[in-house]
């Protein structure tokens, strides 16, 4: 057995993973975010489960609605920490 076969797999986590933890974290809905966002719940349903990525002007309103770094929601890389949007 060689060593990488020792050593486990790290998942890594695609945008739809990190919308729907950054949502769950919130403690948001997503009928709510649907409201936030002004679209229909059908297609943050799409975003969350991959079916369709998100815009980039969709992925920095939901960074600032879940409190979650842009950078990470898109990307996968830390960032900076917005402010939470309650609405």
């Amino acid at each position: 057995m060689s060593i990488l076969q020792t050593v486990p797999h790290t998942p890594e986590f695609d945008e739809a993973d990190r919308l729907r933890k950054a949502l769950r974290e919130a403690e948001v809905s997503v009928n709510d975010m649907a409201e936030y966002l002004g679209v229909s719940r059908n297609t943050v349903s799409r975003w969350i489960n991959g079916a369709v990525p998100a815009k980039s002007h969709v992925m920095r309103l939901w960074a600032m609605r879940t409190g979650v770094p842009y950078e990470w929601l898109a990307a996968g890389r830390p960032g900076k920490q917005p402010r939470a949007c309650r609405s």
